[in-house]
């Protein structure tokens, strides 16, 4: 449970900072209040991370092989493309509020920034929580 909330939290800073540095990548809260805005996004860092776990795992052991001939290449086209299930699935189960990603190349450099400052979470909040 620590974990998934650790996670959880990781990946709803990941994912606002994405929106503040990516255009074309934005959380949609139901109406413009803060605790609308911060409940959207703690909504879509939870199916970002369920759809993550689950079906990136998946598409990751299958596409192995191909990540293998392409040097990683298609690992990139791979997180675009989830990042953009997400905004859908988002958009569907949120009634509206959620994930909006203008485009394909909106979803490339949101995958690559959300990925990274992901890392960058990752090491250092989850050695601080471990002690």
């Amino acid at each position: 449970m620590k974990s998934f909330l650790l996670s959880t939290v990781i990946n709803a800073i990941a994912l606002w900072l994405t929106t503040i540095l990516v255009a074309g990548v934005q959380i949609v809260p139901s109406d413009q209040q803060s605790l609308n805005y911060i409940l959207s996004l703690v909504f879509v860092a939870i199916i970002f991370g369920l759809v993550n776990g689950t079906i990136g795992r998946v598409l990751r052991f299958l596409a192995f092989p191909l990540f293998i001939l392409t040097l990683g290449i298609l690992a990139l086209v791979v997180n675009a493309l989830l990042l953009m299930f997400v905004a859908w699935l988002t958009q569907v189960l949120g009634f509206g509020m959620g994930l909006q990603i203008d485009g394909f190349g909106s979803a490339f450099w949101g995958a690559i920034v959300l990925g990274i400052v992901s890392w960058i979470l990752g090491l250092v909040l989850r050695p601080a929580v471990g002690r």
